[in-house]
C-alpha cells in the first residue's frame, strides 16, 4: 500500500482516528491483562491499579485513593481489605495524624508491580520493534500529541522506572 493511502480513511477524520485509537487501545488492554496472567489468582486488574498508584504515590490515605481510581471510598476499602488478604498492602498510622490511616505497598506488593510492569514493557516493545523506524517516530509524535490533548502531562525525564505517570493510572491502565 502506498504510503500515503491509509486503511482507517482521511486522517482528518475525526471517526476514523477515533477508530485507530479504540483499535489500540484494545490491544494495549488485552497487552495489560496478558502480563496480569501469572499473578491474577492474587491481583484483578482494578486492584493493580490501585497497587500502581501506591507504587508511585508511596503511603496514601484511603479517601485520596479512592479519588485517584475513581471508585466509592467503600470500594476502595474492599480492595484494601483483599490486597492486605494477599500480603501486598498493608496499613499504618499516619505519623502527622495520628487519627488517620496510610495504605501501601508491602516488599511482595512492590515486586508484583515490577514484574508485572517488566511484562507488559517487554511486550509492548516486542509489538514496536516490529515498526519501521519512521513509523516508531511518528507513533511517539502521535501519541505525544494524544496525551497532550487529554490533559495528560508528559513523563518525566528519567521516566519513571516502572513507566507510568500518576495521571495515566486513573484512565484505563
Amino acid at each position: 500500500m502506498p504510503e500515503h493511502e491509509h486503511p482507517t480513511g482521511d486522517l482528518d477524520d475525526v471517526d476514523a482516528v477515533t477508530r485507530a485509537v479504540l483499535n489500540a487501545s484494545r490491544l494495549l488492554v488485552a497487552v495489560s491483562a496478558r502480563s496480569l496472567a501469572a499473578v491474577e489468582e492474587r491481583v484483578t486488574l482494578p486492584q493493580f491499579r490501585m497497587l500502581v498508584v501506591l507504587s508511585s504515590r508511596g503511603a496514601t490515605k484511603l479517601v485520596v485513593l479512592a479519588e485517584l481510581l475513581g471508585v466509592a471510598p467503600s470500594t476502595a476499602m474492599r480492595m484494601v481489605d483483599r490486597l492486605i488478604a494477599a500480603g501486598l498492602a498493608d496499613r499504618q498510622v499516619n505519623p502527622d495524624n495520628r487519627r488517620e490511616t496510610l495504605l501501601r505497598l508491602t516488599a511482595e506488593g512492590r515486586r508484583t508491580v515490577e514484574d508485572v510492569t517488566a511484562r507488559r514493557r517487554a511486550e509492548i516493545a516486542r509489538i514496536v520493534e516490529r515498526l519501521a523506524p519512521r513509523q516508531r517516530a511518528t507513533l511517539v509524535e502521535a501519541l505525544s500529541a494524544f496525551t497532550a490533548a487529554g490533559g495528560e502531562p508528559p513523563a518525566p525525564a528519567p521516566p519513571h522506572p516502572l513507566g507510568w505517570t500518576d495521571g495515566v493510572l486513573g484512565h484505563g491502565l
